[in-house]
């Protein structure tokens, strides 16, 4: 799945940041941008159909480094397909097990059927009205965060 979120004509933020020192501007910008992923993933977790546990277990946000920089942070926010680790769940709770990594029979490879359905199987969509949802919220979520740290690093300068 590949939906992006690219803001654009913030001419002046992109000025504001190139003032700051790149290592202030880099980190900023990437906890800001993290925060407004932050936004989608809960969102996706409370629309995701409900299963055993391991759909909801297993989103993640991470940042791709490769296409990331001082001026320009990129960030995933996906499901891992892979044998399902999560705790606190009925299995765990009736095993003795809670609080330890448990593996799912089978794995969350499944995600993408429900997302986008199949030819025998009606799309049940969770990632994308999530997007659609929040993305206003991430954006303000990503100015907050971005306020905090230019804030932050102000007082630091005006403190020597």
């Amino acid at each position: 799945m590949s939906e992006f979120m690219q803001l654009t004509g913030f001419k002046e933020l992109a000025a504001a940041l190139r003032e700051l020192p790149e290592r202030v501007a880099r980190n900023g910008l990437r906890a800001a941008v993290n925060a407004g992923a932050g936004v989608i993933k809960k969102e996706a977790i409370a629309k995701a159909p409900e299963d055993t546990g391991a759909l909801k277990a297993n989103f993640y946000q991470k940042q791709i480094r490769e296409q990331s920089g001082p001026m320009q942070q990129t960030f995933y926010v996906g499901v891992r397909k892979g044998v399902a680790k999560y705790a606190n769940n009925k299995a765990n709770k009736q095993s003795g097990k809670a609080g330890k990594t448990y593996k799912d029979d089978g794995t969350t490879f499944y995600w993408r059927f429900m997302e986008f359905g199949t030819s025998k199987m009606a799309p049940r969509p969770f990632l994308r009205p999530a997007f659609e949802t929040k993305k206003e919220d991430a954006v303000n979520g990503i100015g907050a965060k971005l306020d905090e740290r230019i804030q932050k690093y102000a007082r630091e300068l005006a403190k020597t």
